[in-house]
Order: structure tokens, then C-alpha cells, then sequence
């Protein structure tokens, strides 16, 4: 498992996408994170200009930013929160390890996604050849009845 928002401090720490083995798992961020906004909302300077160099420019958007780098790594999955997806901040935020109140309550609207983000997240899924396999689909379809 390889969490995007652990990569900052060296280019030798593992959560670097040019550091992953092809058989792993990586996200922008989990359930018991920040949204990759919140969590840029609070990143120091000097951390910032890390994920800068790392893509080459000016951050525009970290969760896209961040959603880019994991589905163009060789992990064998990337995977991220629907939160990041729709760019949201900490208010969207599912858990709060240690903490006993006010987790699991944020919730899905749908007049936060739009079809531009499904072209989006579409667009990027092909790019970097993520689509589903016919042929593993169908596999998968037979093996259930």
C-alpha cells in the first residue's frame, strides 16, 4: 500500500511512485487521511515544492496533481477517495484516527460530481491504460455464474 500524501522528505522514501514495485497498491490519500486539498491546505513551503519538482510545475489542483501521479505509476492499482476526486477539503473528510466523535458523517451529494469529472477520471483511466480488460471482465462473469 503506497499513500501519495507519505512521499515528502527525500527522493529514497517509498512512497515516491518511481520508488513503487509493480505489485502494490497506491492512493492519493485513505479514509483515515486528509483530502489531498486538506491536506495541501496545510503542507508546509518547503514540502509544496517537492510535489512541484516532482510534476515539473506549479501545483493547479494537489488532488488531480495527486490522482495523475498514481494512475501513471506501475502500482497494479490506484485508487482514489471519491473526496479527491471532486477536489473537496477537509470538510469532506471521513476519519479522524484517536478522535471518538464526529467521524463517518460526511456523505456523497451529487450535485458535487458532474460529468466533466467523469470525463476527467475517463479521460485519465485510458491515458494511462487502467480501463478493465473485456477479457478479465468476462472471466470474472463466469467464474460467478
Amino acid at each position: 500500500m503506497k499513500v501519495l500524501q507519505f512521499a515528502f522528505d527525500t527522493p529514497k522514501n517509498q512512497y515516491w511512485p518511481h520508488n513503487f514495485e509493480p505489485l502494490c497498491a497506491c492512493y492519493t490519500g485513505t479514509h483515515d487521511n486528509e483530502t489531498t486539498a486538506g491536506w495541501w491546505a496545510t503542507l508546509d513551503e518547503k514540502n509544496r515544492g517537492y510535489l512541484a519538482a516532482y510534476i515539473g510545475r506549479k501545483v493547479e489542483d494537489p488532488a488531480w496533481d495527486m490522482i495523475r501521479l498514481a494512475w501513471a505509476s506501475v502500482a497494479a492499482a490506484a485508487i482514489a477517495p471519491l473526496q479527491d476526486v471532486m477536489s473537496l477539503g477537509s470538510e469532506a473528510r471521513m476519519n479522524r484516527p484517536g478522535v471518538a466523535d464526529g467521524n463517518w458523517r460526511w456523505r456523497f451529494r451529487s450535485q458535487h460530481f458532474s460529468q466533466g469529472l467523469v470525463e476527467k477520471l475517463s479521460g485519465l483511466t485510458e491515458l494511462y491504460n487502467r480501463l478493465p480488460q473485456v477479457d478479465s471482465i468476462q472471466d470474472s462473469r463466469n467464474e460467478t455464474g
